[in-house]
């Protein structure tokens, strides 16, 4: 196959990422891609296979850098304060690269993504900061899917200025991470079999 010189998957993932922060995740297309780079579409097929690939290559990439923010933010923090770094930079990271969080929250093949680097260092980083509440299975994957769900729901509400109350959304941030932390202190033990 002939590829077009600089153009590379990387060149596309990018681009992707960019084009999915501007317009939505759901928006991007091989044709809005390809007219980016000003050639036809069947340029873009010798670097990629098809929509769905470059979908997972966004979340790849946004997983990477999402994860590499959060590894410094928690650095040398345990408990509420790893938490509430986790919590504040989760959400700015949302809400300045929403294509690319979207892309994070896509469902993808757990064999094609358990060597990736973002996403393995995301599970990891995650269960880093609950490792202070002193919680074991199956408590504590119920535990990452509560304060996951409770994070993203937040932020979706924000990202689409749902939360119309006067209301600081900051304060009501503030008060939903202490919420979390002390639910996790609280958090109900699944009993010994």
């Amino acid at each position: 196959m002939k590829t077009r010189p600089g153009l590379t998957v990387d060149k596309i993932a990018h681009a992707a990422a960019a084009l999915a922060d501007e317009i939505g995740f759901e928006g991007v297309t091989l044709s809005a891609l390809a007219r980016g780079f000003g050639v036809k579409d069947a340029s873009l097929y010798s670097h990629v296979k098809n929509l769905q690939d470059v979908r997972t290559r966004v979340a790849l990439l946004a997983a990477e850098e999402m994860s590499a923010e959060l590894a410094v933010a928690i650095a040398g923090r345990s408990a509420e304060d790893a938490l509430v770094a986790f919590a504040d930079t989760y959400r700015a990271f949302a809400l300045r690269c929403p294509g690319r969080y979207a892309a994070t929250q896509m469902r993808l093949d757990l064999d094609q993504i358990a060597d990736e680097k973002g996403f393995v260092r995301n599970i990891e980083l995650t269960y880093a900061v609950l490792r202070a509440y002193d919680l074991e299975e199956p408590d504590l994957t119920d535990a990452v899917r509560f304060m996951r769900s409770t994070f993203h729901g937040f932020i979706n509400i924000e990202s689409v200025g749902g939360f119309g109350h006067p209301r600081d959304i900051e304060g009501s941030w503030r008060k939903t991470v202490a919420a979390v932390h002390s639910v996790l202190r609280q958090w109900p033990r699944a009993k010994a079999a």
